[in-house]
């Protein structure tokens, strides 16, 4: 059990670092670079890549300008991207367990673990039901004990969809991060590298997403000058010459 705290207490204080890294990672600008292979054997069978940046217009609204995107060759390696695979690359890859979503998991304490230079809480993850047209996060998350902020996750977006149109199923990914502007730990590499069992065949795929150039947009930037934060409209003081020896 982990020394001088619950591992309830543990949960509710990542969940709301969660939202509020989710919340804050609204505020940036970033780039981000997908790739997504079919393998046989070492051999590359088919490949889909998009590079977009993720923007603000002159209103502040949202937007992506995408950078790169060839012709995608998946379908000569047996698959397709569809809007499922793209919209968990966008929404459920990045941030897996925010407070607003903390009731609809059952989140079990495994233990501590040595992550680099962090020690950990482990966390297992799973959705207690699974709602029609919603997805999800199963896995492990990695907590780390000074500031209760996941800093690693390995699972996969769930349910499989399986239907007579289809199926669709999904890779286990690891998504590291790292601590941007000394506050918030952001996704910074995903990495996918699995076999998916369809009926009909077997396919093994490679996922790789980069998230790169984390920039705060707006109107929150703090400016500050000697430690101390300069109201908005105000410049820093000039600094003062040494006098000359």
């Amino acid at each position: 059990q982990p020394k001088g705290i619950t591992p309830e207490e543990i949960i509710h204080r990542f969940a709301a670092k969660e939202k509020e890294f989710k919340e804050a990672r609204d505020q940036y600008t970033y780039r981000q670079e997908v790739k997504v292979q079919t393998l046989d054997g070492g051999t590359v069978t088919g490949e889909y890549q998009e590079v977009f940046d993720v923007l603000f217009d002159d209103k502040g609204k949202r937007l992506e300008n995408v950078v790169f995107a060839p012709q995608s060759s998946l379908e000569n390696g047996g698959i397709s991207i569809t809007k499922e695979d793209l919209s968990d690359i966008r929404n459920r890859l990045p941030f897996v367990l925010t407070s607003d979503e903390i009731n609809e998991y059952n989140i079990l304490y495994v233990g501590q673990q040595q992550e680099d230079e962090l020690h950990c809480y482990v966390f297992d993850i799973a959705p207690k039901t699974i709602e029609k047209d919603k997805r999800y996060f199963q896995g492990r998350v990695w907590v780390d004990d000074r500031d209760f902020q996941i800093v690693k996750t390995y699972g996969k977006t769930v349910p499989d969809i399986r239907s007579k149109k289809g199926e669709n199923l999904f890779p286990k990914f690891t998504t590291w991060r790292e601590q941007i502007d000394n506050k918030y730990w952001f996704p910074t590499y995903t990495k996918a590298d699995d076999t998916l069992h369809f009926s009909m065949q077997e396919v093994h795929i490679r996922e790789i997403v980069k998230y790169s150039n984390y920039k705060r947009f707006g109107s929150n930037v703090k400016i500050t000058y000697e430690g101390k934060e300069i109201p908005k409209g105000q410049k820093a003081p000039e600094p003062q010459k040494q006098p000359q020896q």
